[in-house]
């Protein structure tokens, strides 16, 4: 079966960032990917990573015209970036899907920014935990893997618009390795679009975050390494830290560690955790803090 994903709707995106911004060193100063066009007035869905304290933002349409945008909103939960073009697109927008009624083997098409699309099958959609203090209770995953997948669109077979692409992936399934595309479901947008239009950012308290890239190794939570100047480097956890408890519960894996972290209040809760270091069992209290507020804010152009 061949998918129509109109293609015209979907734009590449590209955006510059300070050199002395927050994720330049982890995300680099210049960004590449994709981005849809979700309303008529030109407001460009994308992958959140893409446009972090981006200072300029550039779309390029299909048939080669560059549109000047600007960074309006980046959901740190979900991992959604919303862009508004500066100038007219006129390009239509995609019709939103429902990730939650895709099923596994549903026919797929990931497409970029610059004319490249993916024929592929959803092959499972489950709980995913990002080591960078990042949880998604059902996300999307398709294989073959496109090669463009940041902020790339999903269309189901009708051509509305099922998620976004956010990473690419390994999976082993009987003893064979495939490179698979994980992607951010879109039915998460629909609840906080209004607030990032209006706000740029939810109507809610964030949450706590302890600056940890952290790893599951046999259901262990494994500190791989700590941000420098964040609320973890601060309190002394390490690189090689084994996270066992937080507050008075057992840690199982890196799902439950979000979860309880999480639970544990706003931004700038005191986070209790009992950590095994060399064998060793200590306690540490992270005092939290805000992740957005170590970002630079976007700047109107």
């Amino acid at each position: 079966m061949i998918i129509n994903p109109n293609p015209r709707s979907v734009v590449a995106v590209r955006a510059t960032v300070p050199e002395d911004a927050f994720t330049a060193g982890a995300l680099g100063t210049l960004r590449e990917g994709s981005g849809v066009v979700i309303r008529n007035d030109g407001l460009v869905l994308t992958i959140g990573y893409l446009i972090t304290e981006a200072e300029e933002v550039w779309l390029t349409s299909h048939d080669g015209r560059v549109i000047p945008a600007h960074a309006l909103a980046y959901d740190q939960e979900s991992g959604f970036g919303l862009v508004q073009a500066l100038a007219p697109t006129g390009l239509p927008a995609v019709a939103l899907g429902d990730a939650g009624k895709a099923r596994i083997g549903d026919a797929v098409v990931l497409a970029d920014g610059i004319g490249r699309a993916v024929e592929a099958k959803i092959v499972t959609k489950q709980e995913f935990a990002g080591y960078w203090e990042y949880l998604l209770d059902e996300a999307i995953f398709i294989a073959p893997a496109h090669p463009s997948w940041g902020g790339a669109p999903l269309f189901n077979a009708e051509g509305a618009l099922l998620g976004i692409g956010s990473l690419r992936l390994q999976m082993s399934r009987a003893g064979e390795v495939a490179d698979i595309n994980m992607v951010v479901p879109i039915d998460l947008l629909p609840p906080i679009l209004d607030d990032l239009l209006t706000r740029g950012h939810v109507a809610k308290p964030p949450r706590p975050w302890l600056g940890a890239l952290s790893a599951e190794s046999d259901g262990k939570v494994v500190v791989m390494s700590v941000t420098e100047g964040g609320p973890a480097a601060k309190a002394g956890l390490r690189e090689g830290d084994v996270i066992s408890e937080v507050r008075d519960g057992a840690v199982d894996g890196l799902a439950d560690f979000y979860r309880k972290l999480w639970e544990s209040g706003s931004a700038g809760a005191e986070i209790p955790m009992r950590v095994v270091r060399d064998g060793r069992e200590t306690w540490l209290r992270v005092k939290s803090a805000d992740r957005g507020s170590f970002l630079k804010k976007p700047q109107l152009q």
